[in-house]
């Protein structure tokens, strides 16, 4: 049997496996898609939007170009990318998955990265945002705000690995001569952001609708994964598939010395992030530094939810997803022992000396207010947004 054939064979029986359990289980299917629901409702779509959109107005405004030469003598020798991959790098960091692949994709588009640059960049430039790590896993889920500096500072280390990783993948790119001329660094970068300024003909309002309808577009094509991946980890559940690969993870976890109770939820976040770490902290019996360990390594390797979000952004060009894939695995145990160093040096440290603003992230402290501000206020600003997407949708539509 050819592989083409076997493929076939593989997915049509996991849709019908899927459709059947549907049926099978109406009630898990609903409540599991109003929690995905509520999370892509609630944070998902108010945390990125903005993000999303003004990247996009960035890049066309040539302010990313401006970035990219700037940052070259950085991104080159360490990563070996463009500067502009120092821009993805920041906002991928600091607005959590899918931004940097989506960014690469972009720049991919506008043909500023070549395919093996854009491959490196992907690998290292998408991570969990500051705002979840401390927000909702540390507060919400561990009611621990020291616990997020460990999980922070595990997860950029093990990025930044990844990263001085993938400067060997790939052959070397011929350099572009005109990069090499021995020319004032500030001079370059704002004839860069000139020159794709100029390129660009299309007006203020016309690149901002623009901006507007493809950042929904593809947070709307997040909220879908977002829901079918909450469905499918609770179908494995109720079908008590879930329960048996955790006995066979807990074998793999004996090896690292790990308690099996937390098998079940290393299973989950590996589907999906928030489910994951919402069963690791409530595990009773288990060490906090143990429970991190699970935490980080599910928050590095991302979830199949988060994968699909990537591998369908990737699919809009010619990056590969395998590079990907295989960068989240070891980033899923680098996060993990560099968790396992931290921990003695940072967690106890802080939690006795308070060397982190403590009172920053407290329940009465700006972060947390902040948090739940954005947590009341984000379903409405998703309303206001998916009705102007309408808007200028239907505008567009007429014109045509």
């Amino acid at each position: 049997m050819s592989r083409s054939r076997f493929k076939t064979i593989v997915l049509a029986l996991a849709a019908t496996f899927i459709a059947v359990s549907l049926v099978s289980f109406p009630q898990e299917s609903v409540n599991a898609s109003k929690q995905g629901l509520k999370i892509w409702w609630g944070t998902v779509f108010p945390s990125l939007l903005p993000f999303f959109i003004i990247c996009e107005l960035l890049i066309n405004f040539g302010v990313v170009k401006f970035i990219g030469v700037i940052l070259e003598p950085l991104m080159k020798p360490l990563f070996k990318v463009p500067g502009v991959g120092g821009f993805v790098w920041a906002m991928g960091m600091v607005s959590g998955f899918p931004t940097g692949a989506r960014l690469t994709v972009l720049l991919r588009q506008e043909k500023q990265l070549s395919k093996v640059e854009a491959e490196r960049l992907v690998c290292f430039t998408n991570s969990s945002s500051p705002l979840f790590i401390i927000g909702a896993v540390s507060i919400s889920f561990f009611h621990n705000a020291q616990l997020g500096a460990v999980l922070i500072l595990s997860h950029y280390l093990g990025n930044i690995c990844i990263g001085l990783m993938m400067r060997f993948y790939g052959k070397e790119q011929p350099q572009d001569p005109k990069e090499a001329r021995d020319e004032a660094l500030l001079r370059r970068a704002f004839s860069a952001l000139h020159t794709t300024r100029m390129k660009e003909k299309r007006p203020i309002g016309k690149l901002l609708g623009d901006a507007v309808i493809s950042s929904v577009h593809t947070l709307l094509m997040i909220g879908g994964f977002i829901i079918l991946f909450s469905v499918i980890n609770r179908l494995l559940s109720s079908l008590h598939i879930t329960q048996f690969l955790g006995e066979l993870v807990a074998y793999a976890l004996r090896l690292f010395h790990l308690p099996e109770a937390l098998s079940t939820p290393l299973i989950s976040g590996l589907f999906e992030i928030t489910l994951g770490g919402q069963m690791t902290s409530q595990v009773q019996g288990v060490s906090l530094m143990h429970k991190a360990i699970i935490i980080s390594f599910i928050l590095a390797f991302s979830g199949l939810s988060v994968q699909a979000q990537v591998a369908s952004l990737l699919a809009q060009s010619d990056i590969s997803f395998k590079p990907f894939f295989i960068s989240r695995i070891i980033h899923g145990f680098l996060a993990g022992f560099f968790t396992f160093l931290l921990w003695e040096p940072v967690y106890h440290a802080n939690s006795s000396a308070h060397v982190l603003p403590v009172s920053l992230f407290a329940q009465e402290g700006w972060f947390y207010g902040n948090f739940l501000t954005l947590m009341n206020i984000g379903p409405a600003l998703t309303i206001i947004t998916l009705m102007i997407y309408i808007i200028i949708f239907i505008k567009r539509m007429k014109n045509v």
